[in-house]
């Protein structure tokens, strides 16, 4: 366990809360025009799930919990969660849905995830920055939209919405920042 300031806290960190180890979901730095900045954190208890929400003023120091991160490869998805594998060892972990979340749609075969386990027990997971996806389906051009700034909707092949720029059709292969989803380049394979 380690001390760090409360404004240096970020999404996918652990934290001592009380005894109990919790995982931020989201972390956001308030500045508000007059009064004491302030960090807002949203977590989710790992003994139980239970959702937390607390606030520190930016300075106030909070428990940082250090874990054990391993890179798995993603294998498949069934009705229990998402299983990985260890590439060296060959072990299986299997991880639930809700831990997870919403980033599961961005999950492809083989891409290596790094997870973080304590005393064994995975508690969170990062994916790679960005990922290349095959657009399936993609808006024509109108004719004149020349613009550099001019996006329009395309569908990759997990089912997500992204904006692409007019010259991507569809079966053309982009990265996608998987963050918030967002379109980067054209792929180079």
């Amino acid at each position: 366990m380690a001390k760090i300031i409360a404004s240096s806290v970020r999404k996918g960190n652990v934290l001592e809360i009380d005894g109990k180890l919790c995982v931020v979901m989201k972390a956001e730095n308030i500045h508000p025009g007059k009064g004491t900045p302030v960090t807002h954190l949203d977590m989710r208890r790992i003994a139980d799930g239970v959702k937390i929400t607390e606030r520190y003023r930016t300075t106030e120091q909070v428990e940082r919990a250090y874990l054990d991160e391993k890179i798995y490869n993603y294998l498949y998805e069934d009705e229990t969660g998402f299983t990985f594998m260890e590439p060296e060892t060959f072990d299986q972990i299997p991880l639930p849905k809700d831990l997870v979340g919403e980033q599961a749609v961005y999950l492809q075969e083989n891409m290596p995830c790094t997870i973080m386990l304590h005393e064994g027990v995975p508690v969170s997971i990062e994916l790679p920055q960005r990922a290349t996806y095959e657009i399936v389906e993609a808006d024509p051009v109108v004719k004149g939209q020349t613009a550099s700034s001019s996006y329009k909707p395309a569908i990759l092949s997990n089912g997500q919405r992204v904006m692409v720029p007019p010259h991507i059709s569809a079966g053309t292969r982009v990265v996608v920042m998987i963050e918030d989803g967002s379109y980067v380049e054209r792929a180079k394979d």
